[in-house]
């Protein structure tokens, strides 16, 4: 068997195993916004790691799921790309997170206004919004579960 058909059969396999856990689970998808302000890198990692764990279990459907992180306070630093070096291998993973349409990170305009940033300071994976508390309050009315 060539590289690419042994490449293609994994693949196949890996998505039949995210499917049958999603089904296993017995979690219906749903709509959740992780509320993220902690300066810490492991702290980030964490995050990411239960986004992506979700997704997962939601079958990584995203006509029926939706993931938002919203990123504020002294979160803010670990996504500026002037910390690109930093974080190199943090941003790279929410970058891939974020190429789905199942995740998606929001970051407080207003707080990194406060820190000094501006809207270009920022990888091109992160939307910025104007104010992380309405973003959190207006999600939630849109029934989205709210989790930090």
């Amino acid at each position: 068997m060539g590289a690419r058909r042994m490449l293609i059969a994994l693949l196949v396999l890996a998505f039949g195993a995210v499917a049958s856990a999603a089904e296993q689970s017995g979690y219906a998808p749903g709509k959740v916004v992780y509320d993220f302000s902690h300066p810490d890198a492991q702290d980030l990692k964490n995050i990411l790691d239960r986004v992506s764990m979700l997704q997962n279990i939601y079958g990584n459907n995203p006509f029926e799921s939706s993931i938002v992180i919203v990123v504020h306070e002294a979160a803010i630093p670990l996504f500026a790309s002037r910390n690109q070096d930093a974080h190199a291998d943090l941003m790279r993973r929410a970058a891939g997170l974020a190429m789905g349409e199942v995740i998606e990170f929001r970051l407080c305009r207003m707080s990194a206004r406060m820190q000094g940033f501006g809207d270009g300071d920022f990888h091109e994976f992160v939307n910025m919004v104007p104010m992380a508390d309405a973003e959190l309050a207006q999600l939630q009315r849109s029934g989205y579960a709210y989790l930090n």
